[in-house]
């Protein structure tokens, strides 16, 4: 942080690298925060799809309620990405400024899918436990697959993409590589360097998604499994 920095923006658990950030870690950003008045988007989309540790809300450390956007939506957690209901839980004077910026983003969104949204909202506790544990089969079929593939992969501590190292595998940047597979192999990665300021810092990586059914998965590593090996 500088004299200069206003806000930053928080994403645990994060996307695309899968990091669930520790108490220890959100602690020192909220004391950072404080320190030098800065307002905090925090980016909680996945906040019910982590494996290891726990789920922090930013806006629950000391002084960080009055200077926290806690964002989230249904897309993840409910898997209806394709919905676009999400919220903004901020003070009032941070909201107003979203509410004003808002209404020149959206013209409306339909009244079914709110009311959908509220029932999904409304789902048990055992709904989160059994979507983190079907989450985990995934993750797991989808980093062995991957492994055995010749990646080098480290496990996801949350969402539902799996970063993976190519570096042994070939010598092309990840549009290339990704690519390659595609046409060759028939299954889909995302090139990571999108999500990067300086794109060199993600080559050699390749991101994976696993909210597919296991079939689907056994699938894809099979194919990436003849295709490398």
């Amino acid at each position: 942080m500088t004299p200069a920095t206003r806000a930053i923006v928080v994403n645990t658990p994060h996307n695309p690298t899968g990091r669930v950030l520790s108490r220890d870690e959100m602690a020192a950003i909220a004391r950072l925060c404080v320190e030098n008045d800065v307002v905090a988007i925090s980016d909680e989309v996945y906040e019910e799809i982590y494996f290891e540790g726990e789920h922090l809300h930013l806006a629950t450390f000391p002084g960080m309620a009055e200077r926290t956007v806690t964002l989230s939506s249904v897309g993840k957690t409910y898997s209806l990405t394709g919905w676009k209901v999400g919220w903004a839980i901020a003070p009032p004077e941070l909201t107003h400024g979203i509410r004003s910026a808002h209404q020149y983003l959206t013209f409306t969104t339909p009244t079914p899918v709110q009311h959908g949204a509220v029932g999904a909202l409304g789902a048990p506790a055992d709904y989160y436990s059994e979507l983190r544990a079907s989450y985990v089969r995934r993750r797991d079929l989808v980093v062995d697959g991957l492994t055995g593939a010749g990646f080098e992969v480290r496990p996801p501590q949350g969402t539902y993409f799996v970063m993976a190292d190519y570096r042994e595998l070939a010598d092309l940047d990840d549009r290339a590589f990704a690519l390659q597979l595609i046409h060759e192999a028939g299954v889909a990665a995302v090139p990571p360097s999108a999500f990067y300021h300086d794109p060199g810092s993600a080559q050699g990586l390749l991101r994976f998604a696993f909210c597919k059914e296991p079939a689907v998965l056994e699938e894809a590593v099979e194919r990436l499994q003849r295709y490398l090996t």
